[in-house]
């Protein structure tokens, strides 16, 4: 798998919906992942914070899904969060998938479901 770099891709979900695809934007440079999503009024798809174990919604204008993966992409939790709040770090996260609150469901994005990141 290796490091990925600050850009663009597509995240696949494997679960229920096999193979269901959305934007994903890459945050993987410390700069990259500290901004998150802050000074924004919406996602186009999701954002991929690596590597990541936790994530805080501070000064954030809207309430996202949170999904916790672990090192083989596996999602290990899933969490909506409204701005303002401190997320519990993931002993077993090594990246983190965010997005507009209620999204993730829809996608097929739960416990157990394992992703892919395509880089493009």
């Amino acid at each position: 798998m290796g490091r990925w770099l600050d850009g663009r891709g597509r995240l696949v979900v494997h679960g229920e919906r096999d193979g269901f695809t959305v934007p994903l934007e890459l945050a993987t440079s410390y700069r990259a992942r500290t901004k998150g999503l802050l000074g924004r009024d919406s996602v186009d798809g999701a954002l991929l914070l690596s590597p990541a174990g936790s994530v805080h919604t501070f000064r954030m204008r809207f309430p996202i899904d949170v999904a916790y993966l672990d090192r083989h992409l596996r999602v290990i939790a899933v969490r909506t969060m409204k701005p303002g709040r401190l997320g519990l770090p993931r002993l077993r996260s090594r990246h983190v998938l965010e997005a507009e609150a209620g999204v993730m469901e829809g996608w097929g994005v739960r416990v157990g479901v394992r992703v892919e990141i395509v880089v493009e």
